[in-house]
């Protein structure tokens, strides 16, 4: 009789769980509506997407709060690609509005928990994650780029994989935070379920964990306590000095009077090439001339001249990364910049909660194509390995590696990376 009456009360539980819309142990409740303030503008399907995904959708937050933010007005941050498609048109799209892309096997894939990628900055779901070869050779850190990424790796395995798209390309990471939220409560109502697994790569891991620490404007929401793991990979931790330490080189791929066309911030407010000295507020990492079109990479700095020192080899390096008119350049200096809204102490003592397992990945190779890569200590080209492994506010440290082989821009799609990534997953 007792033997009858648990196993009556079992199914009676689950059955009340199913009725509840609450998943059961291995199983996925009945989808549910999204959030009032999300509207669902546009999906794209078969025959429309590229790149391996199954179907992509654009979506607007209506919270008031989100803007348009700045864009260089020569078009170098300007959305490209298929992204203007899914933009419904906009180059330069509205902060409210995101993307988000569904894997093969989001709906069918065996691992209970599914998970959503976070790219990171002047970048897109599309080549992060699906086809690190799409902007073609280099793009991806190395001289041959595949043609696949981390998304097929882990839907081939089983993981109902999402990947998120914001609509600036370096902006703010407390906006893009927010948006992070938007796509993990469209998934819950997708698929029923109470969590999903957050990856975060580079800046995207700025956003994803402001997300789980309720780091947020004023106007925004706070963590819904929807998020089992988190997985930074390459991720500013403990922040980057990159830019300040090795700011005459950087300038080079910036500058247009120098032949730049990057989609990146300077250190500096003014430059001389070719013998014209040239103001280019537009570019700078600071709020300068009305323009501020690099908020998220000023909220990742950091300084490390304390443990790395400078590149002394640099031209104007101590007026670069200290601020001043130096004999090519001027420029604020770092310590200005993180004052302007650096995010990464604050992020630390937001801390991460406990009952989010977080893992940290780093690369070790040095040696990202067609950059001068950091050289001060042991990186991945850009992020120093300290950084990227900074538990600093993290409660529940799941695990920590580096992949050697693997520079900034491969850990996306590294088969070492791949494969740790689906092991903390798993």
């Amino acid at each position: 009789m007792r033997y009858g009456r648990d196993r009556w009360r079992l199914l009676l539980a689950v059955l009340i769980a199913l009725v509840a819309g609450v998943p059961a142990a291995g199983g996925t409740a009945a989808a549910a509506t999204p959030p009032s303030y999300l509207t669902l503008e546009a999906g794209y399907g078969s025959g429309t997407v590229t790149n391996g995904w199954e179907r992509v959708e654009r979506y607007l937050d209506t919270t008031t709060g989100f803007r348009t933010e700045g864009f260089p007005p020569d078009g170098r941050g300007d959305q490209d690609g298929k992204r203007v498609t899914y933009f419904g048109g906009a180059t330069r799209p509205y902060s409210g509005r995101f993307l988000l892309y569904s894997a093969p096997g989001w709906d069918t894939g065996t691992q209970s928990t599914p998970v959503l990628l976070v790219h990171g900055a002047n970048d897109n779901a599309d080549r992060a994650w699906a086809n690190p070869g799409e902007a073609g050779g280099y793009g991806c850190g190395a001289l041959s780029c595949p043609s696949t990424g981390l998304m097929q790796y882990l839907a081939g395995r089983g993981h109902r994989v999402f990947a998120v798209g914001f609509a600036h390309k370096q902006g703010d990471n407390l906006m893009q935070a927010q948006i992070v939220g938007d796509a993990i409560a469209v998934i819950k109502a997708k698929l029923g379920v109470g969590k999903v697994d957050l990856v975060g790569w580079s800046k995207g891991e700025m956003s994803a964990r402001a997300y789980v620490s309720s780091l947020k404007p004023g106007w925004g929401r706070a963590y819904a306590g929807d998020v089992r793991r988190l997985i930074t990979v390459g991720g500013p931790n403990g922040g980057y000095d990159y830019p300040y330490a090795h700011g005459w080189a950087h300038d080079f791929s910036i500058w247009p009077e120098c032949g730049g066309t990057v989609n990146a911030p300077s250190p500096h407010s003014s430059m001389t090439c070719y013998g014209t000295y040239t103001a280019h507020p537009e570019f700078s990492m600071t709020p300068a001339g009305g323009y501020d079109d690099y908020p998220g990479q000023r909220q990742m700095l950091a300084r490390w001249d304390g443990v790395y020192g400078v590149d002394g080899s640099a031209q104007d390096w101590y007026t670069t990364y200290y601020g001043g008119q130096g004999f090519y350049t001027a420029g604020g200096g770092i310590q200005a910049a993180i004052d302007a809204g650096s995010l990464v102490a604050p992020l630390q003592r937001a801390g991460v909660p406990a009952s989010v397992t977080t893992y940290l990945l780093a690369g070790g190779s040095p040696d990202v194509v067609g950059i001068f890569n950091e050289n001060r200590g042991p990186s991945d080209g850009v992020v120093f390995t300290a950084s990227a492994l900074d538990t600093t506010g993290v409660a529940t440290v799941g695990g920590t590696a580096t992949v050697a082989a693997a520079n900034h821009l491969e850990l996306g799609w590294n088969s070492s990376a791949a494969a740790r990534i689906d092991t903390w997953l798993s």
